[in-house]
């Protein structure tokens, strides 16, 4: 079996600082993708960005609740979405499938299967999944922690050998990343615990921030994946990480041997 990569992007990667999608970024993470499918792996695709997606294209002239602008933006959000990476990748000649899921959908049993069969059947089809949470029913108790611990999920669920977070920061650091003496984490052993360096802010357009990586990195290390947290707003990141792991700034999460 080719080596499997989930590549997880977050909002805040994604996003403009006025919260409206960049569609330059979008394109230099799709053209980093197509290359490392070049390079004979297989990748999986989570991408947030439908809200803010959502909230860019559709001017509301009344109030919404926080659950109404969530199921409203991200119906409206996802069809640009995935449009998008469906131009992007089309001028590589890559066919892309969209999976839009739930936490329910990772309980054992029959959907459980039917998601992975699914999975299986389009990556052995050479057609690469953009998954995201389907956020037009997923509320309260139904939600997701945030696309870290979906993409964790989805890793567990292909058997990826890695899974890729690209935030909008290097990685983990000892210190908050601004401070002067703030030190990056290149390697975190097995059973390592950093949570003394994990602040729990979320971060500006997404629900996830470093509290959420660690606890899915801590969680994926122990079932023997690697787990990489980078900063997805440097040029060539995904290239970099793969021909030059050394010199380009990140963490890494080193996977039990099973």
């Amino acid at each position: 079996m080719k080596d499997r990569i989930v590549i997880k992007v977050g909002s805040n990667v994604l996003t403009r600082p006025d919260g409206k999608l960049d569609v330059t970024r979008m394109s230099a993470i799709v053209d980093q993708i197509a290359w490392l499918r070049r390079q004979d792996y297989e990748v999986v695709l989570v991408s947030s960005g439908a809200v803010a997606s959502g909230r860019g294209e559709l001017q509301v002239g009344h109030s919404l609740d926080s659950v109404e602008q969530r199921q409203l933006f991200s119906a409206v959000g996802q069809v640009k979405l995935v449009g998008l990476y469906y131009d992007l990748f089309r001028e590589f000649g890559i066919h892309v499938g969209q999976v839009l899921t739930t936490k329910e959908n990772f309980q054992p049993g029959e959907q459980y299967e039917n998601q992975r069969a699914c999975m299986t059947v389009m990556l052995g089809n050479g057609v690469l999944p953009i998954v995201n949470e389907n956020d037009t029913v997923s509320v309260t108790e139904l939600m997701f922690t945030d696309n870290d611990e979906l993409s964790g999920l989805i890793a567990e669920m292909v058997q990826a050998s890695v899974l890729v977070l690209l935030s909008n920061i290097d990685g983990v650091f000892t210190a908050h990343p601004d401070s002067p003496e703030a030190e990056l984490i290149r390697q975190v052993a097995p059973e390592r615990d950093l949570s003394e360096y994990i602040r729990p802010e979320r971060s500006a357009f997404g629900r996830g921030g470093m509290h959420s990586k660690y606890q899915t990195a801590s969680r994926l290390q122990r079932a023997g994946i690697r787990v990489v947290i980078a900063n997805g707003e440097r040029e060539n990141i995904l290239v970099d990480l793969m021909e030059r792991p050394a010199e380009v700034p990140h963490t890494e999460f080193i996977p039990v041997c099973n």
